[in-house]
């Protein structure tokens, strides 16, 4: 809804007001008079929208009504910088001690900590109306905003987690030709359960995992998965009646010992851009086989998600492309190694999160692969943070009861393909096994590998490209 003049001018102004120099309260009052006095550039029905898009975006909502440049503000700095969570507070009512701190502050994460928690990740939404049963109780929503993790035992049909690994098996199936086919490897393993095939591959080709990690296009059966109506209730109970699934979907393949199936400490809006950190994303880790703490399970760090900021993260852990945040960079957050979580699951449970609850993947000690999958949701008009890379896919719209997911276009687009279209050419190698994506341009790089190096001859301009 803003002009381009404001989109212009305003923008600039506020990013270099709010990351350059974040306690001058007098410079972060003139900007704001700025805005009012260009709220003559908007139309009425401009007005109105900004207002609407205001009262649905802003967690502030409790605070007196603002006049459109608090929507205009709210707006861009979404896209600008993580402090907009911070921001309503100041302004509705500036406090010159929440102030000082901030100025002096090495950290926005700590200086954001001082602040009351985001009511984005810790409040509730109204119960919705549903067609049956909700399939969590009061005290489950509530446990999931406070804790920032909710295990739900037997919540998935067992049958629809071996339709999936039918699926998974094919998948392999097709690396495992294809490896054999091109003299990779010389035994297809054709006899090997999906327990054990992609580990023997991985022992013929190192990387034959990162080849199903990288898969990006979506089976039916998980389709069939994402979709489900026991699923989307839960979701709606946490984010209400519009659905959408988010891009980023997971296969995860654990195969033993494997350093690159192992994922350390992290806040998933690190792999986003900052603009998502005001939505909501609920994220359903579904393992398809039992996952404890010997084959490998998620752990969380309990209320780490309270603040909604991102702790300071790192790039990259070891010979992987994941970023990853220090335990002693987690206190910046309000939490220590005193709040891990081990979320060991039998087979049907599923394990709900948010985006910004620190968690990590342990390793598998096993002598068999943990498969899982990981999906995610949010409300469809507000911004996912995948870097203008691939849209949501809507499962649910509350004005239309009827809504059938088209599935054809999503399901089809290699979303891995398109990160990584900038760091290489799209006819290379399909065996390549390094990944590279705009999260690394995020954080310092402070372990440089073959992944970042993919990164550096790209040509990415930005994070946010």
């Amino acid at each position: 809804a803003c002009s381009s003049f404001l989109r212009r001018s305003s923008a600039r102004r506020l990013r270099v007001v709010f990351e350059q120099a974040p306690g001058r309260v007098g410079e972060i009052t003139s900007t704001t008079n700025y805005l009012q006095d260009s709220s003559e550039n908007f139309s009425e029905r401009e007005q109105q929208t900004c207002s609407a898009k205001w009262q649905k975006f802003s967690p502030y909502n409790q605070l007196p009504s603002f006049p459109v440049n608090f929507a205009v503000m709210a707006r861009l700095l979404r896209q600008s910088s993580r402090l907009s969570q911070c921001l309503p507070s100041l302004l509705a009512k500036p406090s010159s001690n929440v102030a000082t701190n901030w100025a002096n502050s090495r950290s926005y994460a700590a200086a954001a900590a001082q602040l009351k928690p985001s009511p984005v990740y810790t409040q509730p939404p109204p119960a919705p109306v549903l067609a049956r049963p909700p399939p969590l109780s009061e005290e489950q929503v509530e446990q999931y905003f406070r804790e920032g993790f909710l295990i739900c035992p037997g919540f998935v049909d067992v049958a629809q987690l071996d339709e999936c690994l039918e699926a998974v098996s094919d998948l392999v199936d097709f690396v495992a030709r294809r490896l054999y086919n091109t003299g990779r490897i010389t035994d297809p393993c054709e006899s090997a359960p999906v327990s054990q095939r992609l580990w023997l591959l991985e022992k013929q080709f190192k990387g034959a995992s990162v080849l199903i990690h990288k898969g990006g296009v979506l089976p039916e059966a998980f389709q069939r998965l994402w979709s489900h109506e026991k699923l989307l209730d839960a979701v709606t109970q946490f984010i209400g009646n519009d659905i959408a699934g988010h891009p980023v979907w997971n296969l995860r393949s654990k195969t033993p010992f494997t350093e690159q199936a192992t994922v350390p400490w992290h806040q998933d809006n690190a792999y986003l851009s900052p603009e998502c950190e005001n939505t909501l994303q609920v994220t359903a880790w579904i393992p398809l086989v039992d996952a404890n703490h010997i084959n490998g399970c998620i752990q969380v760090l309990r209320g780490g998600h309270t603040s909604g900021v991102t702790a300071k993260h790192t790039c990259c852990a070891g010979d992987t492309w994941y970023v990853q945040c220090d335990m002693k960079d987690m206190e910046s957050i309000g939490v220590s190694d005193k709040d891990i979580v081990t979320c060991e699951m039998a087979r049907g449970g599923v394990l709900f999160m948010n985006n910004a609850i620190p968690h990590r993947s342990t390793e598998n000690l096993s002598e068999n692969i943990r498969w899982s999958l990981d999906l995610r949701w949010q409300d469809p008009s507000m911004p996912n943070g995948f870097h203008n890379l691939k849209d949501n896919v809507t499962m649910r719209l509350g004005s239309d009861p009827d809504y059938k997911t088209k599935w054809d276009e999503f399901a089809n687009v290699d979303r891995t393909k398109l990160q990584m279209k900038d760091a290489r050419e799209e006819d290379k190698d399909y065996f390549e096994t390094t990944i590279a994506g705009p999260w690394m341009e995020r954080w310092e790089i402070t372990h440089p590998n073959r992944h970042t190096d993919a990164l550096k001859k790209s040509g990415l301009t930005g994070w946010h490209a």
